[in-house]
């Protein structure tokens, strides 16, 4: 390990990634050395049983190093953490974004910094012009949910929701693309909240008509997960309006059976997400859907299962993200009756599999096409939908080619 530049370890989703980049650059100037943070999830039980076990690789590798845990595992349950012999300091999510608690580990300071998460009222997505690849950048807007889901645990590591003020996020943009940015992604903990707690109360859908007017030499913007029963009619106007909007979303459905829907104290019933794929496509013809997916929630029959698993097809979905449901200690989902661990298991196989043939009939059906192709590396990008597409022959990174697709190899594209 250099001495003189801290190392970070980041597991989770696309804003734990912003936020790592942000608290990269904190702990540089304030002169951390011979340090590694670890940046933890708290979505499942695997998920901080990883970081667990990911810490105490990093001691066996670098005994002399300084271990420093955050995220939202170490928010929600810091003494965990601190049992460990392993770590040196645990800090929570908003003592993580503030330049003096990277000078106060620096000069030496408390073991836990971890406050309550629930009285904060700003987010930090001032702190840094976003993050990515050469290809596209994510620029965080909101943090925090005001739901109260019975298997999340994630609120009591984020608070509640707050917004970044669309100013603020627009002139982030635009600094991305004087840098040479062709894709912007805004990234959030429920991204459907973002205005509620600003003047005016205005909705995402008038955050990306004003980031679209405004900074008209942004070739791409791009949603990421939403709750889309919160889609408001701005949203819903951009979508069949605006060009480069990209067409894909994915959204935050959970499962496919009312019941469990009504357990989950989820907001929306079955009918309503197909109601919402169909509006979606009926305005942007050729839009593809993502889906979180829980299976095994707590009382799910076979009969419940199988509407989840008809979903993808009632939804016509491409892109699953499938999770086997974990019980988190603390939410009210733990103390309702557990399916058995080996169905959970089966039953998550079954939705993967099924996901996959949806990805296949998608990316079979785009052979012949013509598609506008944004370049991660010489020779792969995504289209609009966010299909993998490989080269033959080397492309401008981060640049957007036109190309017709030639065939598939794999999960991927062929041009």
């Amino acid at each position: 390990m250099d001495r003189g530049v801290p190392r970070f370890t980041t597991f989770g989703c696309r804003l734990n990634a912003y936020e790592t980049e942000a608290m990269t650059d904190l702990a540089t100037r304030a002169g951390l050395e011979n340090a590694h943070v670890v940046n933890t999830c708290a979505v499942t039980s695997e998920a901080v049983r990883k970081a667990r076990q990911e810490i105490r690789r990093i001691r066996k590798e670098s005994p002399g190093a300084r271990i420093v845990v955050t995220g939202c595992a170490a928010q929600t349950e810091p003494q965990t953490f601190a049992a460990m012999a392993e770590v040196d300091h645990v800090i929570g999510n908003t003592e993580k974004m503030t330049q003096s608690t990277w000078i106060a580990l620096n000069e030496g300071t408390e073991r836990i910094q971890v406050d309550d998460i629930m009285s904060v009222t700003e987010t930090a997505g001032h702190l840094i012009d976003g993050f990515g690849t050469r290809a596209r950048a994510y620029v965080q807007v909101q943090n925090g949910c005001d739901h109260r889901c019975t298997f999340c645990i994630i609120p009591y590591g984020r608070g509640n929701s707050r917004s970044v003020p669309a100013g603020v996020v627009v002139d982030q943009i635009k600094r991305l693309v004087d840098r040479g940015y062709n894709e912007v992604v805004l990234t959030g903990v429920d991204l459907t909240s973002w205005g509620a707690d600003l003047p005016s109360t205005p909705r995402l859908g008038d955050l990306v008509r004003r980031i679209l007017r405004l900074v008209p030499d942004l070739p791409r913007l791009r949603i990421s997960s939403i709750d889309s029963i919160e889609a408001d009619p701005a949203l819903m106007e951009a979508i069949a309006t605006e060009p480069r909007l990209m067409p894909h979303l994915h959204l935050s459905l959970q499962h496919g059976d009312d019941l469990i829907l009504k357990r989950m104290k989820r907001r929306h019933l079955r009918d309503d997400a197909i109601a919402f794929c169909e509006e979606a496509r009926a305005l942007r013809p050729g839009m593809t859907f993502g889906a979180d997916i829980i299976a095994g929630f707590p009382t799910e029959t076979e009969a419940a299962f199988e509407n989840s698993l008809s979903l993808v097809e009632a939804c016509d979905l491409t892109w699953l993200h499938i999770f086997p449901y974990s019980p988190r200690p603390g939410t009210p989902a733990a103390r309702m009756p557990q399916v058995n661990g080996s169905a959970i298991k089966a039953r998550a196989a079954h939705l993967r599999t099924a996901g996959e043939a949806a990805a296949a009939r998608h990316l079979a059906g785009q052979i012949g096409r013509t598609h506008r192709i944004l370049m991660e590396a010489p020779r792969m990008g995504r289209t609009e939908q966010f299909a993998e597409v490989s080269f033959i022959a080397d492309q401008p990174t981060g640049q957007v080619v036109t190309a017709a697709i030639t065939g598939l190899k794999g999960t991927r594209l062929t041009a």
